[in-house]
C-alpha cells in the first residue's frame, strides 16, 4: 500500500513533539529576511534564534521546534520535467538553538528513518565533512564503516551565498542513494568574504539546522526514485489532458502546486521580483496546457491542502490566474507568429520575444524546438542586462543626470528645484503607507513606489477597491502628521537589529550588512512611521505641505496604487 502525504506529515511532527519539540506552523513564502527573494529553506524562520537576537525558551518554551515548512527555489525552474527536480517543496526540519548537537542530531535523524519510517539499515548510507571527527563518531554508532564516506567543503558545507549568516559543516542521509536529510550544524558565523568565526564570538548560539524534503522522503517510502509518482502529484497528473507527454505533465504538476502557493502568500504577478517568478510560471503552463481549464486542478490543489496551510482561497487563487491567463493570450498568438518565422534564435532574439510580447525565456525555449537548441540563459540575461544598461542611461539623460536609487523605490529628480520637491513627496509617501496600514490593516505590504517631481505612486497589495471613506481617512492621517511638524531622522543599525525595531521594509529589497531606518517621531521606539530607506528626506514633516490623494486604482489582482502629490 502506497504511503501517503498525509501520513508522513504527521509522523515526522508527532515523533519530534514526542522528544521535546515545539511544532511552528509554516511561514510564508515572502521571507522576513531581505537577503532571499523566496523563503528556500525551513532554519530563514528561525535565523535570528541562532545569532541571539531571539530568545528560544521564550517564544517555545525551550531550545528545540520543529516545522514542516513551504520553500520555493527558483534556480531549479528550467530542470522541471525530471524524476526529481521541483520550484515548490515541502521541507521537514528539526532545530536546535542552544540545546543538542552532533550527537543529538544524527541520533535523532537515525531513529526517526529505521523506526518511525521504517526504512531498512541496509537502504541508508550517510556522508560527512572530511575531519569532522564529532560526525564520524556519531556515524559510527548507527552505520558500517562502507556506509559513511567523508566528503569535501563542496558537498558537505552549507553556507549563506554571497551574504552573511551562521553556517557550518553537515552530515546527509541517503536511501539507497537518494539524497534524503541534511543535517546543519552550525558553529560559524560567515562574514561577507568568507571568513568564518565561531558563531559564539558573535553573540550567536551553537546549534542544529535539518532540512528534509517532504516529496524525496515520499519518493524512498514508496520505493521509487520519481517524487512525481507520490500523491503530491498523482491526483493532479491524473486531472490533466491524456495526450500530454511525460515531461510537459510534469513541468504542468510542479507549476501549478507554485503558482497556488505564491497567490496564496500575496505575490500578483509582474515584471520583477517574486511577481516575474510567478508570471513566468503562469505562462509556461498557459502554452503547456493551451484551452485547459485549470479551474479543476486549483480546486483539487487547494482543497488536499486545506487543514495543512492556511490563506489557500479558490476563489483568489483562480481569479489572480485568469486575469494573467486572459492578458497573455492576447499577445502568445503573435508571438508564435514572429517565432515561427525566425530561423534561428540566439539571445538577442530571444529578449526581443520576451520585450515585444512577454514571453520568458522557458517559454521560448518550449515553443522554438530546434531553433533554440543553442540558446542558452546566460545568452538571454545578457542581452536583459544590456538593455537596462541603454534604459538607464536614457533615463538619466532625461532627468539631468539626477538619479537617485533608494532602498524604497527610485526617486527622479532633474535638477535642484525638483530634488526639494522629490524629497518632500519621498517623506510623504512613508507617512502614507504607514496611514494606509493603520486605515486597512497590518496585512498590506509595499509592492513598489516610484517619486518624481510631479507625483508619488505607491503600489500595494490589497484586494478589493478602497471606498470614499478609506481614502479620505488616509489623506487625513498623513495631513495630521505633517500639521504635528514630527522630527525625521534615521538610524543606521546592522541588518538583524534593525530588523528588531518593527522597521518596515520592501521585501523584494536585498539590503546590505547594514541599513539606515529612517523614523518620523521622537525616537526610533516611539516613532509613528520607520522603513529601511536610503533617504533623503526633509527634516521634519511640516516641510512637506499639504497632501492629496488624487487618484486609487488597481494595477492587477490583489495590486492597488495610490497616486498622490503635495501643494
Amino acid at each position: 500500500m502506497a504511503v501517503s502525504s498525509t501520513t508522513v506529515r504527521k509522523k515526522f511532527l508527532d515523533f519530534f513533539r514526542a522528544r521535546g519539540h515545539k511544532i511552528v506552523p509554516s511561514s510564508s513564502l515572502i521571507p522576513d529576511d531581505p537577503s532571499v527573494l523566496l523563503t528556500t529553506a525551513g532554519m530563514q524562520q528561525f535565523k535570528s534564534y541562532y545569532l541571539g537576537g531571539a530568545d528560544p525558551v521564550r517564544d517555545f518554551g525551550g531550545r528545540s521546534t520543529v516545522s514542516v515548512q513551504k520553500c520555493f527555489r527558483t534556480s531549479d525552474i528550467e530542470a522541471v520535467g525530471d524524476e526529481s527536480h521541483l520550484t515548490f517543496f515541502e521541507m521537514l526540519g528539526n532545530f536546535s538553538f542552544g540545546g543538542y548537537f552532533k550527537e543529538g542530531a544524527i541520533s535523532l535523524a537515525y531513529e526517526f528513518l529505521t523506526k518511525a519510517m521504517g526504512f531498512k539499515k541496509s537502504r541508508l548510507s550517510a556522508t560527512y565533512l572530511k575531519g569532522d571527527s564529532g560526525a564520524l563518531a556519531e556515524l559510527k554508532k548507527f552505520l558500517p564503516k562502507n556506509k559513511i564516506k567523508a566528503a569535501g567543503r563542496k558537498d558537505n558545507f552549507w553556507g549563506p551565498t554571497g551574504s552573511e549568516g551562521p553556517c557550518g559543516p553537515t552530515v546527509e542521509f541517503y536511501v539507497e542513494g537518494i539524497e534524503i536529510w541534511n543535517l546543519v550544524f552550525n558553529q560559524y558565523y560567515c562574514q561577507r568574504g568568507g571568513r568564518l568565526r565561531p558563531i559564539e564570538e558573535v553573540g550567536g548560539l551553537k546549534g542544529v539546522d535539518t532540512g528534509m524534503g517532504l516529496e524525496r522522503l515520499m519518493a524512498a517510502a514508496n520505493n521509487t526514485t520519481d517524487v512525481y509518482q507520490t500523491d503530491l502529484f498523482q491526483a493532479i497528473i491524473g486531472l490533466l489532458p491524456v495526450e500530454l507527454d511525460l515531461r510537459t505533465k510534469r513541468i504542468l504538476a510542479d507549476h501549478l502546486r507554485g503558482i497556488v502557493f505564491l497567490i496564496a502568500d500575496g505575490v500578483r504577478p509582474s515584471n520583477k521580483g517574486t511577481g516575474y517568478v510567478l508570471r513566468r510560471l503562469i505562462r509556461r503552463a498557459v502554452v503547456a496546457a493551451g484551452d485547459f481549464n485549470f479551474a479543476v486542478i486549483f480546486s483539487r490543489l487547494t482543497a488536499s491542502y486545506d487543514g495543512i496551510y492556511d490563506g489557500l482561497d479558490l476563489a483568489i487563487i483562480s481569479g489572480v490566474f485568469n486575469e494573467e491567463q486572459a492578458k497573455f493570450q492576447k499577445t502568445l498568438a503573435r508571438g508564435r507568429k514572429e517565432l515561427a518565422g525566425l530561423k534561428k534564435i540566439n539571445g538577442a532574439a530571444a529578449f526581443k520575444l520576451y520585450e515585444s510580447f512577454g514571453l520568458p525565456y522557458e517559454v521560448i525555449k518550449d515553443l522554438g524546438g530546434r531553433k533554440t537548441s543553442k540558446l542558452t540563459r546566460e545568452a538571454f540575461d545578457r542581452e536583459f542586462k544590456k538593455h537596462q544598461k541603454i534604459s538607464r542611461a536614457g533615463l538619466e539623460r532625461k532627468f539631468g543626470g539626477h538619479g537617485l536609487l533608494l532602498d524604497t523605490g527610485e526617486l527622479k529628480a532633474g535638477d535642484q528645484a525638483e530634488i526639494k520637491k522629490v524629497t518632500r513627496l519621498h517623506t510623504a509617501t512613508h507617512l502614507l503607507q504607514q496611514a494606509l496600514r493603520d486605515t486597512l490593516g497590518k496585512t498590506i505590504k509595499q509592492m513598489g513606489s516610484d517619486v518624481n517631481a510631479d507625483r508619488t505612486r505607491f503600489d500595494f497589495s490589497f484586494e478589493r477597491k478602497l471606498d470614499h471613506k478609506e481614502i479620505r481617512r488616509a489623506e487625513q492621517i498623513v495631513n495630521q502628521k505633517i500639521k504635528a511638524d514630527l522630527p525625521v531622522n534615521f538610524q543606521e543599525l546592522p541588518l538583524e537589529e534593525a530588523k528588531k525595531t518593527g522597521a518596515l521594509f520592501y521585501f523584494k529589497e536585498k539590503y546590505p550588512a547594514r541599513v539606515k531606518v529612517y523614523y518620523i517621531g521622537q525616537s526610533l521606539k516611539s516613532a509613528y512611521s520607520k522603513e529601511f530607506c536610503g533617504g533623503p528626506h526633509v527634516s521634519r514633516t511640516g516641510e512637506i505641505g499639504k497632501f492629496k490623494i488624487v487618484k486609487e486604482e488597481s494595477i492587477g489582482a490583489g495590486v492597488r496604487r495610490i497616486r498622490g502629490a503635495v501643494d
